[in-house]
C-alpha cells in the first residue's frame, strides 16, 4: 500500500507541475502567446486554457474532493493531451513537441490508474 500510494503522489505531483503550476507561471510570455498563434489558436483561447488547466490540476491534488469531479478532471486532461499531440502534428509534422504532450499523458495514465488502485483498496 505504501508502495501504492508513493507512485500515486509521485505521478500526480509531477503532473500538477506540468499542468497546472507551468502553464500558471509561463502563459503570458511572449513565447506561450507564439506558440498558441503557432497552432493555429486566438490568444483568448490560451488563456481559457490556462485557467481550466490551472483549475483541474488543483482538483487532481487536493485530496477528498469527489470522485465524479476527478474524473471529469483526469478526461479533460485526457482530451486536451490528445488533442495538443494532433495540433502539433497537423501544424510541424512529427517531431518532439508532437509526443510530448503523450509523454505528460502517460504521466496522467499513472495517477489515474493508482488513484483508483488506493480508493478500491481502502474500501477493501
Amino acid at each position: 500500500m505504501k508502495k501504492e500510494k508513493i507512485i500515486y503522489w509521485v505521478s500526480t505531483i509531477l503532473f500538477f507541475l506540468f499542468e497546472g503550476v507551468m502553464p500558471a507561471f509561463t502563459s503570458q510570455t511572449e513565447l506561450a502567446k507564439e506558440g498558441i498563434r503557432h497552432l493555429g489558436y486566438p490568444e483568448y483561447f490560451g488563456n481559457a486554457l490556462v485557467v481550466f488547466k490551472v483549475l483541474g490540476a488543483l482538483v487532481l491534488i487536493l485530496p477528498k474532493l469527489p470522485v465524479k469531479l476527478k474524473e471529469w478532471a483526469y478526461a479533460g486532461f485526457t482530451f486536451t493531451l490528445l488533442f495538443a499531440c494532433i495540433s502539433h502534428a497537423a501544424v510541424d509534422g512529427i517531431d518532439f513537441q508532437t509526443f510530448m504532450p503523450l509523454i505528460i499523458l502517460g504521466v496522467l495514465v499513472v495517477s489515474y490508474y493508482y488513484y483508483h488502485k488506493l480508493r478500491f483498496t481502502s474500501k477493501a
